[in-house]
């Protein structure tokens, strides 16, 4: 009984540590899974291909969880390999949590809904969106499982582990679902879903941070400028929000603002992204007033990585 899929690295719009509302968008790094099911395994184990001393319990709990929900209790193994740097604000948990839950599906023979393909920004008349809203029809005698119900798994795992503050529904269903998503994190619910076109940068430090470590009441602090880049998102003023989220948010949490202040005359957008330390620009590309490059030049001095990439808006695979 062996699955597998692949999940998406996601960039910050609206940081929910402050309100309990977020936004994020999915962004082109993958984090892949392979899940080897065996009902006569005692429990299950883990391996981060890229940290073979990196804790696995977050994966581990995602295969539990849905093979007790949509299977018989099986255990087995799980792998990730990732293109996207673990602890550096680019949503590795989420999707790592995507990608083992859809290749435990996988593996046990399920059908996933194909939320991941809907286009479009997409509300409920209550102002939340639903699964059949975003491609997936609860209803559907053909699917057995609806990416939000994968996605709502995976986020209850990284709470039960202690890898998320808020349970990072925003992150999470950015990556599952690509695009540009809003969440109320405090619910679990999706808000909105748009599709974007932008290019990205990626600047990456060295150092680590860690979700669960943020600092929850600098975070808190900084809720009056939250409620203004929430305002900002649902006019869907994507770049004006997620650069202000990025100033307020730096500042919250000690981080240098001067990357962002050095990317802004170039980009349409910049914020350092979840809790660090990764900072990303985007430019929309039918915009002649941007140039990643110059952005790039301007970040070559720094230390860490940086990293090319775009927007997606497919979501994860089962591949």
């Amino acid at each position: 009984m062996e699955g597998r899929a692949a999940a998406l690295g996601a960039g910050t719009v609206l940081n929910a540590l402050a309100t309990g509302t977020g936004a994020a968008f999915g962004i082109d790094v993958e984090t892949r899974a392979a899940v080897d099911l065996d009902p006569a395994a005692d429990g299950v184990a883990g391996e981060i291909a890229e940290d073979p001393d990196a804790d696995t319990d977050l994966i581990e709990r995602c295969v539990s969880l849905a093979t007790d929900r949509w299977g018989d209790g099986e255990g087995g193994t799980v792998r990730t390999d990732s293109d996207v740097p673990l602890a550096a604000g680019l949503k590795s948990s989420s999707a790592a949590a995507n990608a083992t839950v859809l290749a435990t599906c996988d593996a046990l023979g399920l059908v996933v809904g194909d939320g991941g393909r809907a286009s479009g920004d997409v509300v409920g008349d209550d102002g939340r969106a639903s699964d059949d809203a975003v491609g997936d029809d609860p209803d559907d005698p053909a699917v057995d499982v609806t990416r939000l119900e994968a996605c709502r798994l995976g986020v209850r795992a990284a709470r039960e582990v202690g890898v998320t503050v808020t349970g990072a529904f925003d992150d999470a269903t950015a990556s599952m679902l690509g695009g540009v998503t809003v969440t109320d994190n405090d619910a679990d619910e999706l808000r909105a879903r748009e599709t974007v076109d932008w290019d990205v940068l990626v600047w990456t430090p060295p150092e680590r941070a860690y979700s669960a470590d943020a600092d929850v009441a600098r975070c808190e602090a900084v809720a009056p400028m939250a409620d203004l880049v929430t305002d900002l998102v649902f006019d869907g003023r994507y770049g004006e929000a997620m650069t202000v989220n990025g100033l307020a948010f730096s500042a919250a949490l000690g981080f240098d603002a001067d990357p962002a202040v050095e990317a802004m005359p170039h980009a349409t957008a910049v914020s350092l992204s979840g809790t660090g330390p990764s900072v990303v620009a985007v430019a929309d590309p039918a915009d002649p007033e941007t140039d990643l490059d110059a952005v790039a030049d301007a970040w070559a001095d720094r230390p860490g990585t940086l990293r090319r990439t775009t927007t997606r808006a497919d979501g994860a695979t089962v591949e």
